[in-house]
């Protein structure tokens, strides 16, 4: 039987799929409490888009994206950027995160976004070409000061 996927917005019930899904893009195991709490803030934010995709056969979560948008100066207007992206193994190469994507594109058009931006870690190389063929353009480079 074929996947039927459906995407929605991310409810509170979703928090255990999209928790180990962070977990799993990141290789780490983070703090539930805090991760929940941030969860709970960010989807209760209107200027943020969180979706996920399900296997309505299988009644399990596929993929998973987050987008939050702002006003910025330098566009003179409001951008939005792609802060978490995840697909489960089982659904890559599948086209599922192509319809999570076509879902912001539709956002962003709806809303008059000047932009959609997002950025990959440098040890996730074969997401450059994953991005390209999703329609984005490699043009800036991200400069990060940690806390240590």
């Amino acid at each position: 039987m074929q996947s039927k996927i459906k995407i929605r917005k991310v409810e509170k019930q979703d928090l255990d799929f999209v928790y180990k899904s962070i977990c799993e893009l990141e290789n780490e195991e983070l703090d539930f409490e805090v991760f929940a709490a941030i969860f709970n803030e960010n989807i209760a934010n209107p200027k943020n888009v969180y979706l996920i995709a399900e296997n309505e056969n299988e009644k399990e979560g596929a993929g998973f994206i987050s987008f939050h948008t702002q006003n910025l100066l330098h566009h003179c207007g409001l951008v939005g950027e792609i802060q978490e992206f995840f697909m489960h193994q089982k659904y890559r190469g599948q086209g599922v995160g192509r319809l999570l994507i076509n879902e912001i594109k539709f956002f962003s058009e709806q809303n008059n976004l000047k932009s959609i931006e997002v950025t990959t870690n440098r040890r996730r190389v074969e997401n450059v070409l994953i991005y390209e063929n999703l329609g984005f353009t490699l043009s800036h480079n991200k400069f990060t000061i940690y806390k240590e």
